[in-house]
């Protein structure tokens, strides 16, 4: 493994996201939006980074200038902007959101005629730098469409069920025909990869179980090593083949949900890369996702390893 090794190598979605600075109304009645660099891979990336992990993601915008901001972004906020490359025909996606705290953050998402991020290509891919990271971490929306699709699957055979290659079910419908199409594909991603997480609607979609520990059992029996299952207001539970852990939820007074889940996914890279019992990795990331629900946006709303720690002596005691 060189020196140039990465902590994390993240591939899939980036965005401009238009945040409203107003709460509780439609989009019609907002007068004032803030951007902010998003993304479920991008907003992982940066998590990561934010816990002192090298990383870097695999993207691609349009030649505009919102392309330009990604690339400033992610160069401000950590994460090595090297992979990331533009489409000089396509946009860079914008996505709008509402906020109506606690529970209800409708997306709308503008990829039209089709997302850069989709038009990956296998040939552009570094495979020796995806193969040596020690994370490797993909979303399932990257499935969705060629040519990602087939960059994704290049990707998993040079890695070669490395340990850590982690897949986000990270499932929306609308970048889908079907949820029968993602379900075929996931279903052939899964004999990739070492690490699935997801929520229990994802989970349904990828081995048809919703209920935890049937879901994490599905996912086990496919292959994967360690299996988690997010589970909002009832926490968060893992399994692997010899152990099974549960961790409640921290309550928080939430502002905007969307970026709960990529800041639990970049912590949870922290805790596989440090040494974290299953159970310790658990809580961190947990607290890390409940932290960035509490904030307006996503990928600067990753809190550092400090914020976390603080609150985990606070709550557990730990150190």
């Amino acid at each position: 493994m060189s020196s140039n090794t990465y902590d994390l190598i993240a591939i899939g979605r980036t965005s401009v996201d238009i945040y409203p600075l107003q709460y509780g109304v439609g989009l019609e009645d907002v007068q004032t939006f803030q951007k902010f660099l998003g993304g479920s891979a991008t907003n992982v990336s940066i998590a990561a980074a934010r816990h002192g992990l090298k990383s870097a993601i695999i993207t691609r915008t349009g030649n505009d200038p919102f392309g330009k901001y990604i690339h400033k972004e992610l160069k401000s906020l950590g994460v090595d902007d090297r992979f990331v490359s533009s489409v000089p025909e396509l946009l860079t996606p914008v996505v709008f959101c509402e906020i109506f705290p606690p529970d209800n953050f409708p997306l709308y998402f503008y990829r039209k005629p089709k997302a850069p991020d989709l038009v990956i290509n296998v040939d552009e891919l570094d495979l020796a730098a995806i193969s040596e990271a020690k994370i490797y971490w993909s979303t399932v929306t990257g499935l969705s469409e060629e040519p990602s699709r087939s960059a994704h699957f290049a990707a998993w055979k040079a890695r070669g069920r490395k340990k850590h290659t982690v897949l986000d079910l990270d499932y929306r419908p609308m970048f889908w025909q079907s949820p029968a199409q993602a379900t075929e594909q996931i279903a052939q991603a899964l004999q990739y990869v070492t690490v699935a997480v997801g929520n229990k609607e994802e989970c349904d979609v990828a081995v048809g179980e919703s209920i935890p520990e049937r879901a994490a059992d599905a996912l086990l029996e496919r292959g994967v090593e360690l299996a988690i299952v997010k589970q909002g207001p009832k926490g968060v539970m893992a399994k692997t083949r010899d152990e099974m852990v549960e961790v409640a939820p921290y309550q928080v007074e939430v502002l905007n949900g969307l970026g709960a889940g990529d800041g639990f996914g970049g912590a949870l890279c922290y805790g596989l890369l440090n040494g974290l019992s299953l159970e310790e990795m658990l809580r961190f990331a947990n607290i890390a996702g409940a932290i960035v629900a509490t904030r307006l946006e996503c990928s600067t709303a990753m809190p550092t390893t400090a914020e976390v720690n603080a609150i985990l002596k606070e709550k557990y005691g730990e150190k």
